[in-house]
C-alpha cells in the first residue's frame, strides 16, 4: 500500500475536481481511496507515505495519438528539395524513414520518447507504428519498451498498401497478434500494455485492403486507429477514386465505430461530422503537427458541438502534453479570431475526453483519481502565485504548468521518477545506443 498526501489534489472528477489537502491510497496497480490526508493515514497506518510537500497531486497526462517511431528523424537533414505539401512530406520523409527501421531501431526509438513521457508527466499514450521492412515483431518490441519504462502504451500497426501486398498482410497479422495478446488483459504483469488495429489513411488503402482489415478485426471488436482527412490530398484521393469523402468511405467499409480513433479530421464537413457522431467514432486533435505540416486546423468547436468525443494528441511531434495543451488553446483562439473563447473546451480535450478515449482500451479507468482507476499519478512542483480552487484550476494548468515542474511520475502504482530522477532506467546509456542506431539509419536513408 502506498499513500500520497499533503498536497493540493486535482482529481479530474466532475463532482470534486479540486481538494486543497487531499491524499490518494494506492493498492497494487489501482487507486484504493481518495480522501483528506488525515483520514487516509488513519485508515491505512502501515502504508508507505509519500509527502507531496504542498505539490499538486494529479492524474498523469494522456496522449491519444502518438508516433514513437518518428524519434530518429530528429536532427536528420533531407538531401533533396524540401517538401512543398503534405503528400511530399509523407513521401520524402516519413515513408522513407519507416522503410529504413530495423527491429532494434523500433525498440530504441520507443524507449527514448517513453523516457521523455516520464519526465514530462505523460503517463499513457496510444501509439501508431510503421516499419515496412521490419513488421513482424515490431509491436512486441514497442511492448517491451513500454514494460521496461512503465509508461501505459496502447499499440497499433498502421496497415497500408504503399509497400505491397505482402507487407500489408504482415501488418494485419501484427495487429491481430498484439490484440490477442494484450487487449483486455491488463490485470497481470502486462497491465500497462493494450492494443488496437492500426490503419494508415484512406489514400493508401484500397477497398480490398479495407475489407480484409474489417474481416480480420470483426472477431476481436477492437476498433481501428486511422488518420482521417489530415491533408487535403486524402480527401482528393477519396473523391477522385471512390466518389466519396474520407469519412463516408470509411463508414461504408464499417471502419468507424465506438472504439475507432479518427486522428486529425482537419478536412471534414458537417455531413461527415454527423457520420462520426452516429457511429460513435472518436477524434484526436494534433495541433502542433497540423501547424508544422501546414495542413490546416481541425474544426474542434464544430466537432464538439456535434457531440463527438474529441481528444488531444501530438502525432509524434512531442511527448509533452502540457505543451500540446497550450498550443491547442492558442491555435483555437488564433483560428477563431476570438480571444475570449471559453477555455473549458480545450480542458475537455486533454482531460475528460482523453480519459474517455484511452479508458476504452483498458480494464480500469485511466486519467482520473478515483477508487478503481489505475494509479497513474504525477506530482507538480507548482507554487501558485494566485489562489487555486475548484473553479479556476484549469487556468493554473494552462498558464502555469509545464513539464519542468513534474517532480514525480507514477504509473500503475510504480514510481518511475521521483525528485526528477528516473528510478529504474539509465537514460544516458539508452540515448548513446540510440545515437549509434540513428546514425546508421541516416546512412541507409
Amino acid at each position: 500500500m502506498l499513500l500520497i498526501g499533503n498536497g493540493r489534489l486535482l482529481t479530474m472528477a466532475p463532482d470534486a475536481p479540486f481538494q486543497p489537502d487531499g491524499a490518494v491510497a494506492i493498492d497494487g496497480a489501482c487507486i484504493a481511496a481518495v480522501a483528506p490526508a488525515a483520514e487516509l493515514r488513519q485508515r491505512y497506518p502501515g502504508a508507505e507515505w509519500i509527502d507531496a510537500g504542498g505539490m499538486v497531486i494529479m492524474p498523469g497526462m494522456i496522449n491519444t495519438h502518438m508516433h514513437l517511431y518518428s524519434t530518429f528523424a530528429r536532427g536528420m537533414a533531407l538531401k533533396e528539395a524540401a517538401p512543398s505539401n503534405f503528400l511530399e512530406i509523407l513521401q520524402r520523409l516519413w515513408w522513407r524513414l519507416d522503410r529504413a527501421l530495423t527491429l532494434d531501431d523500433v525498440y530504441y526509438s520507443s524507449l527514448l520518447p517513453l523516457i521523455d513521457c516520464i519526465k514530462s508527466g505523460t503517463t499513457a499514450i496510444i501509439d501508431h507504428h510503421a516499419s515496412a521492412h521490419a513488421v513482424r515483431g515490431s509491436l512486441e518490441r514497442i511492448a517491451l519498451a513500454a514494460k521496461e519504462t512503465g509508461v501505459r502504451t496502447c499499440l497499433a500497426y498502421e496497415v497500408s498498401d504503399r509497400d505491397g501486398g505482402a507487407v500489408m498482410r504482415e501488418g494485419i497479422e501484427e495487429n491481430m497478434a498484439a490484440i490477442g495478446k494484450y487487449r483486455g488483459r491488463q490485470d497481470g504483469q502486462d497491465s500497462n500494455v493494450s492494443a488496437t488495429f492500426g490503419l494508415h489513411a484512406s489514400l493508401t488503402l484500397s477497398d480490398a485492403t479495407l475489407a480484409a482489415c474489417r474481416e480480420a478485426e470483426a472477431g476481436a471488436g477492437s476498433g481501428f486507429h486511422i488518420h482521417v482527412a489530415e491533408g487535403i490530398q486524402d480527401v482528393e484521393d477519396a473523391l477522385g477514386h471512390y466518389g466519396l469523402r474520407v469519412v463516408e468511405r470509411l463508414a461504408r467499409h464499417g471502419i468507424l465505430g465506438p472504439n475507432t480513433i479518427a486522428a486529425h479530421c482537419v478536412h471534414v464537413t458537417e455531413a461527415e461530422m454527423a457520420i462520426l457522431k452516429e457511429t460513435g467514432a472518436m477524434v484526436v486533435h494534433n495541433p502542433e503537427s497540423n501547424m508544422a505540416n501546414a495542413v490546416g486546423c481541425a474544426p474542434v468547436d464544430a466537432l464538439l458541438a456535434s457531440g463527438i468525443t474529441v481528444g488531444l494528441g501530438t502525432d509524434g511531434y512531442t511527448s509533452d502534453m502540457f505543451e500540446s495543451l497550450k498550443v491547442a488553446s492558442l491555435l483555437r483562439q488564433s483560428v477563431s479570431g476570438n480571444p475570449g473563447s471559453d477555455p473549458a473546451a480545450i480542458a475537455s480535450l486533454a482531460f475528460d475526453n482523453n480519459q474517455a478515449i484511452i479508458s476504452r482500451f483498458y480494464s480500469h479507468p485511466v486519467g482520473c483519481l478515483e477508487p478503481g482507476a489505475y494509479a497513474d499519478i504525477i506530482l507538480m512542483d507548482y507554487q501558485a502565485p494566485t489562489p487555486m480552487n475548484a473553479s479556476n484550476w484549469f487556468g493554473h494548468v494552462l498558464f502555469g504548468f509545464n513539464s519542468s515542474l513534474v517532480d514525480t511520475t507514477i504509473v500503475g502504482g510504480k514510481i518511475l521518477m521521483r525528485s526528477r530522477r528516473l528510478t529504474h532506467l539509465n537514460e544516458a546509456a539508452i540515448a548513446a545506443k540510440g545515437r549509434q542506431l540513428a546514425a546508421r539509419l541516416w546512412e541507409r536513408f
